[in-house]
């Protein structure tokens, strides 16, 4: 990210985003061409999930009268119930109250009838927030900031692959001027920033329409991979919800070009993966960044941000890396970091602090890939943050050189042992709420079940004539 998230945005707000922070109605009302909204919530998998609905009908999510199963949070990756998930088969699968967000709402405009998306989170009938709601468990992180006088100023950087849509495996796109299959990479390449004008424009045009911050975007190491940075914004449940619906849009316009976007964290194993990176930095109650000290280094309270960081990283390695594909992007020799270290601009860190100004210094965090719930990953990482504020949680030395990677304390290995790890960390048990935490193992340990139970054609041949 080349602007930093230190400052808070200017006050000035693009006419566009003034009219997505009004009424709904009064939105519809200005675009009589719209026929349909969708009512859309994020899962805990970062799956959008919701309800399509008339245009004429917003008044009913609008006032509350729009509800959906609680366990809509929380189905497997399939979207099937998960088995041990006591709010089906337990509680009779109760249905829980979905309300606007307060994120506004915006155009639909890659599909063929003119829409709308109205981001809802959900709560109980009685009025308290959905425990298993990824977005209600950032919302309750942040507040415990508020109450500390401190407000978190976040920013994402997200990489994903375009693919050739027709292929039953990830294969690069043709290119849409030469007409020839991508082949190899070309790492910031203008010549592939020229090629994927037509969609990236569009892209860009789409954000700007929904209020969403995109920013630079340079073409990675991998064939047909992009990364889209989003500005900095001083309020962290609108810089995830800005991620979410960025990713989203992202497939929908890909697919008006005849393209594939994915968001995978390693179609290629030969290749680079596709990373999600937060970049954080944390203002007081006169606007200042408490990590600022004047000098290169940052202050106290950004070294033990940094130490709660690391403190907590093995604990919520789930989160960074959600499913199956995701432990394949955690590889050595890699700008994919799968050990607990940090340090002073150097990529091959797990935390990274960048170079610049002082009033923009911030800690990345490099771990997640771009196949991870953006509510969670911001969510656990400003939290592990507040707990080394909190504790005066004093890091290990900061790395001087890359070969001090292979020192560090690894992330886990195994998808397995992540999913473990996680259920018992009490901890996170501290930080999330118990029926997040259990809804989310309950999630992966049903998947991982599925995949068991799948063979491949390569174990068939390695074993049928050997053993």
């Amino acid at each position: 990210m080349k602007d930093g998230a230190g400052k808070a945005s200017g006050s000035g707000q693009s006419l566009a985003d003034g009219l997505l922070r009004q009424d709904p109605a009064r939105w519809l009302a200005a675009h009589p061409e719209v026929e349909t909204v969708h009512a859309v919530l994020c899962d805990l998998n970062g799956v959008l999930r919701g309800k399509r609905l008339p245009a004429g009908q917003i008044e009913k999510v609008v006032s509350g009268g729009l509800r959906m199963p609680l366990s809509a949070t929380c189905p497997d990756i399939w979207g099937a119930d998960v088995a041990d998930n006591p709010m089906v088969f337990e509680e009779g699968d109760a249905d829980g109250v979905c309300l606007p967000t307060g994120r506004g709402i915006f155009p639909v405009d890659w599909l063929k009838a003119p829409g709308a998306i109205l981001p809802v989170w959900m709560q109980t009938e009685a009025g308290a927030p959905h425990a298993a709601d990824p977005r209600q468990a950032l919302a309750a992180i942040v507040s415990r900031f508020a109450a500390l006088g401190l407000r978190p100023v976040v920013a994402s950087e997200l990489e994903f692959y375009f693919l050739d849509p027709q292929s039953g495996r990830p294969a690069p796109p043709r290119n849409p001027v030469s007409g020839r299959k991508l082949d190899g990479s070309d790492m910031m390449s203008l010549a592939d920033l020229d090629a994927f004008e037509p969609v990236l424009a569009d892209i860009f045009r789409a954000c700007a329409r929904c209020g969403i911050p995109a920013d630079a975007v340079l073409s990675e190491n991998g064939t047909g991979q992009f990364e889209i940075n989003l500005k900095h914004s001083p309020d962290a449940l609108r810089a995830a919800d800005d991620t979410v619906y960025f990713k989203h849009i992202v497939k929908g316009v890909a697919r008006g070009h005849g393209l594939e976007a994915s968001f995978i964290a390693k179609p290629y194993l030969e290749a680079s993966g596709s990373g999600f990176h937060v970049h954080f930095s944390l203002l007081d109650r006169e606007g200042r960044n408490v990590f600022d000290d004047g000098g290169g280094e940052g202050s106290t309270t950004l070294r033990h941000a940094v130490g709660g960081v690391l403190a907590g990283m093995e604990d919520c390695a789930l989160i960074f890396a959600p499913h199956l594909n995701s432990f394949r992007r955690w590889q050595p020799a890699s700008h994919a970091p799968h050990s607990v270290c940090w340090g002073y601009d150097t990529r091959h860190a797990a935390v990274r602090i960048p170079g610049g100004p002082g009033a923009a210094r911030r800690i990345e965090h490099r771990v997640s890939g771009s196949d991870a719930n953006p509510y969670l990953v911001i969510g656990a990482v400003l939290g592990a943050a507040l707990a080394g504020i909190e504790g005066a949680i004093e890091p290990p030395a900061a790395m001087t050189s890359p070969t001090e990677t292979q020192e560090a304390p690894l992330l886990p290995t195994t998808w397995a042992a992540a999913i473990e790890r996680f259920a018992l960390s009490a901890a996170l048990r501290r930080l999330f709420s118990p029926a997040l935490i259990d809804a989310f193992v309950g999630m992966k340990r049903q998947e991982i079940g599925v995949f068991s139970q799948r063979m491949s054609a390569f174990e068939i041949e390695t074993y049928r004539e050997r053993v």
